[in-house]
């Protein structure tokens, strides 16, 4: 039970949004495998892709086992995301997606992203000018508004239909909110009914049951998950089985978190150049799989001392003996770094796949 963006046919309703710092190659092959139907990639700057800068274009790297897959790009030029758009299509990605709700000030400042819920006649022309230069579904991800007073997310959506934009995501927090208080699903239900084009909700999704009930709250034809997922990629296909089967599947156990964790550290580990820095952004996702479990403030507390990936895996290793969790050291051994398809021992660990 899945839907359609444009021509691109997608096996369920569950999503993950492009994450900022975090949504890179390696975490969207994880959550592609635990159930998300879509991934994509952070961010990108369409200068950036234009200009052909170097760290952005390694942004933009994917592997065929994360497809579908979209390219999210933001800019405040029209004729420069076309360029990028164009330039983009040359990977052949399965959808270009447009950032018109980020709300971080750097962003904001060059007139991007949540800028233009503000501006609402340089937003259509950017929509306009992606839809013409590129070959495949473009997609957008907006806010309910700028702020409280000028929530308006219905009509953009109306406008971007009328631009050639094959679906919209709507997160359902103004720019002022940012990430705090609570979503108003309401905007997704009132942006749902002024269109025909698929329209997905985002927002508060923590657990199956909130995406089984945006699903029916809003109408929307699909929930994206962002920080819902971070330490758990089992919310996919966790929501997916509640979804379609009506059936909710038991959280993962502590091994089943620990094993994913260390799949996932291998994998981010065989394709990086194992230096101190490369170790960085994994940290984090230590701290999220392993948040709620005892003793995980004191492992957070030891990450930062960490200076290797085996110092890594070893605190891993030894935080689960701790819990009752034995060989996980051979786990680890048994990977030897990356050992073979990128998704070996990846996929649904911890829940049973969706209904056949």
């Amino acid at each position: 039970m899945g839907f359609s963006i444009g021509k691109l046919s997608l096996d369920s309703k569950l999503v993950l949004a492009p994450l900022a710092g975090v949504s890179d190659s390696s975490f969207r092959l994880v959550c592609r495998l635990n159930g998300a139907s879509l991934v994509y990639t952070e961010m990108v700057s369409a200068d950036g892709v234009r200009r052909g800068n170097k760290r952005t274009l390694e942004l933009l790297d994917f592997l065929p086992e994360e497809r579908p897959i979209g390219v999210q790009l933001f800019g405040s030029d029209p004729g420069v995301v076309a360029a990028a758009a164009a330039r983009v299509m040359e990977l052949s990605p399965d959808l270009i997606d447009l950032n018109f709700g980020c709300p971080a000030r750097k962003v904001v400042g060059r007139e991007a992203g949540s800028a233009l819920l503000n501006n609402l006649a340089l937003l259509r022309r950017i929509a306009s000018a992606a839809v013409a230069a590129a070959d495949v579904p473009v997609t957008a991800k907006i806010r309910s508004g700028w702020d409280e007073r000028t929530v308006n997310a219905d009509k953009v959506t109306a406008m971007l239909e009328d631009c050639g934009v094959s679906a919209v995501t709507v997160h359902a927090r103004s720019r002022a909110g940012k990430f705090t208080g609570r979503a108003d699903w309401g905007v997704i239900a009132r942006a749902k009914s002024a269109v025909r084009i698929p329209v997905i909700g985002n927002g508060d999704v923590a657990e199956p049951q909130d995406a089984l009930r945006m699903l029916k709250e809003t109408g929307c034809d699909a929930v994206m998950v962002g920080r819902g997922a971070l330490g758990n990629p089992w919310i996919f296909n966790r929501a997916r089985r509640l979804v379609e089967a009506g059936e909710l599947l038991p959280p993962p156990t502590v091994r089943e978190r620990l094993e994913l964790l260390l799949a996932h550290m291998a994998l981010v580990e065989g394709r990086s150049d194992r230096s101190l820095q490369s170790l960085y952004p994994m940290r984090k996702h230590v701290g999220w799989y392993t948040k709620g479990l005892v003793g995980a403030g004191g492992l957070r507390k030891s990450l930062g001392k960490t200076g290797s990936w085996e110092d890594l895996k070893r605190l891993v290793v030894e935080f689960g003996a701790d819990l009752g969790v034995s060989g996980l050291d051979d786990f680890c051994r048994s990977w030897g770094g990356l050992c073979g398809s990128p998704d070996r021992g990846l996929q649904d660990r911890g829940s049973q796949g969706p209904p056949a």
